[in-house]
């Protein structure tokens, strides 16, 4: 069976994103302990000793769904400081999502990000042909929302009471797309801020 999306390294100066396997397990846990980002509430990074387990989730999600997660790689020090997905992928319909999306504490706000999202968002328009690309985030994310939206990414809508939460609370969901005809001036912008 041909999938739409193949496994694929994407690589720049700053980041490298590779498949994510089991192997990252000890790296990743690493990662999200710089700044302990588990305790946001309003995230879905692994916490201590379920690290495994969200790894075999995204594989699960490849396998049955035809996700991509990939783990990302500093390629200054070899480091593991994150991980993202292509998700809510409909081959059909050349869509699909960018999320699962964190970094460990140090290399928030740097290129990094910049970088892993004019890499997938260039993999997804130029390789893929895609039409959409989506962003989705919590509401009360506002940090996430506002890395969005300097994207270029404009705002669809909110879904609100979207999804429940593991501890029961109702879930407004925030979503963004970047469409095909905007990929060329979001590409730019993206090379812009990488210049500087």
């Amino acid at each position: 069976m041909s999938r739409w999306i193949e496994p694929v390294t994407l690589e720049g100066e700053h980041i490298k994103l590779v498949p994510l396997t089991l192997d990252h397990e000890a790296a990743l846990a690493a990662a999200a302990a710089d700044g302990e980002l588990w305790k946001l509430w309003y995230t879905s990074v692994p916490a201590p000793g379920t690290t495994r387990a969200y790894i075999e989730t995204a594989l699960d999600m490849r396998d049955r769904l035809g996700a991509h997660p990939f783990a990302v790689i500093d390629p200054k020090t070899g480091d593991v400081v994150g991980s993202t997905r292509y998700f809510n992928v409909e081959a059909a319909h050349r869509r699909l999502e960018i999320g699962h999306t964190w970094y460990a504490k140090h290399v928030q706000r740097t290129a990094l990000n910049t970088e892993a999202k004019l890499l997938l968002l260039g993999h997804a328009f130029e390789r893929l042909n895609a039409i959409a690309v989506e962003f989705r985030t919590h509401f009360m994310n506002h940090q996430s929302r506002a890395a969005i939206a300097r994207l270029g990414a404009k705002q669809d809508g909110i879904l609100r009471n979207h999804q429940i939460g593991k501890d029961g609370a109702y879930r407004d969901t925030v979503v963004f797309s970047i469409i095909e005809s905007e990929w060329p001036a979001v590409r730019t912008h993206l090379k812009h801020r990488l210049d500087r």
